[in-house]
């Protein structure tokens, strides 16, 4: 499918803009997709990953930006949705021209798209993209940053999952639970963290050994699965998807045991109609971009100064937030992906048009 198709597609309308991003002798091969800038700039992280095709690559950025309007709208941040992929094994092809080479291309952008850390790149990184540009957050905090993102990630999970849990069980509480946490990168490790603080026994797994050697060194007491299939089936509470996208799909959602599915994974519905199996099956799926908003909420701080006590207060406010579309949901009598997508739009559309308005 061409870019002209891909943004054609009736799932996908509304994209501003969409920058394809090549330099040759770094290997840089990157999009960037800006889906709206009606509450402000867009902000979103870059995501480097070996895609299957150039396809994929496009298909995945289109999406997430998407995504990103919506989460930023709902956290209530006055910035729009953007997000970028580069396309490349970051274990093979990351360098420092080739991300100071993409930071040139995002300070084209004159301030219409801020980035920061998602999968495959780090604080680190968003170091060296900083010496080509103004606009990118995440960065250490040696380097004026909020540091990563991650830590304020999972704790909104870990709040949208109490909501959840209340919501289901009448307590916020997660002790003796039992939580599924597929993906122990950088956000279902301090996940794991919150879950155990909490009382509440763990199942995991992840597809990289070295994850699993660390779960194995610095919480011994959580249970390790082979595969992600395994964790689906196994015997939880709480499923939690914390790696890539489309972990809830036809084949996991008839033999997933868990009550609540709240996790950090973006874009985690394969397809619409997952959210009418889930509720059929009387399973309550917290949408992915109201409870992982705890990162954005992290790094757009940093815009203006980052004060962390200041983002920890808002990203904690994702209880509040959950708690709200749960209710909306069961008064309206429509799942709750429908409630928070009205939400949002209902922001994008009211505060956007303010910026319509021309004072003299």
């Amino acid at each position: 499918m061409g870019v002209f198709a891909s943004t054609d597609d009736p799932g996908l309308t509304g994209h501003e803009q969409v920058v394809f991003c090549q330099d040759k002798q770094s290997g840089l091969k990157a999009i960037i997709g800006i889906y709206s800038t009606a509450l402000g700039p867009a902000l979103g992280g870059t995501r480097f990953y070996p895609y299957a095709s150039e396809e994929d690559a496009l298909a995945d950025v289109l999406d997430l930006s998407r995504g990103m309007a919506y989460k930023n709208a709902l956290a209530g941040l006055d910035l729009g949705g953007g997000k970028a992929v580069i396309w490349g094994d970051p274990e093979q092809v990351k360098s420092e021209a080739l991300l100071r080479a993409y930071g040139r291309f995002v300070e084209s952008l004159a301030g219409r798209y801020y980035t920061a850390c998602d999968v495959g790149t780090y604080v680190a990184d968003m170091d060296v993209i900083a010496r080509e540009t103004r606009y990118v957050t995440g960065r250490s905090v040696e380097h004026g940053g909020a540091g990563d993102s991650s830590i304020l990630t999972s704790w909104g999970v870990f709040q949208g999952m109490r909501a959840a849990a209340e919501h289901v069980w009448g307590t916020p509480s997660l002790r003796g639970r039992r939580v599924g946490v597929a993906g122990l990168g950088k956000v279902g490790r301090y996940l794991t963290g919150h879950l155990l603080e909490d009382g509440a026994e763990v199942v995991a797994t992840d597809v990289n050994p070295k994850a699993l050697a660390w779960a194995r060194t610095n919480h011994p007491q959580i249970t390790l699965v082979d595969d992600a299939s395994a964790l689906v089936a196994a015997d939880t509470d709480v499923y939690a998807p914390c790696a890539l996208g489309g972990a809830l799909n036809d084949d996991t959602v008839p033999v997933l045991r868990a009550k609540v599915v709240t996790g950090a994974a973006n874009n985690q519905l394969a397809h619409p109609g997952i959210e009418k199996l889930l509720a059929d099956r009387g399973i309550l799926y917290t949408p992915d971009y109201v409870v992982n908003a705890g990162g954005v909420i992290q790094v757009a701080d940093e815009i203006d100064g980052f004060n962390f006590d200041r983002a920890k207060l808002r990203a904690t406010r994702i209880y509040d937030t959950t708690r709200e579309i749960l209710h909306l949901a069961d008064a309206d009598g429509v799942p709750p992906a429908v409630a928070a997508d009205r939400l949002a739009e209902r922001r994008m559309a009211e505060v956007g048009r303010l910026r319509t308005i021309h004072l003299r």
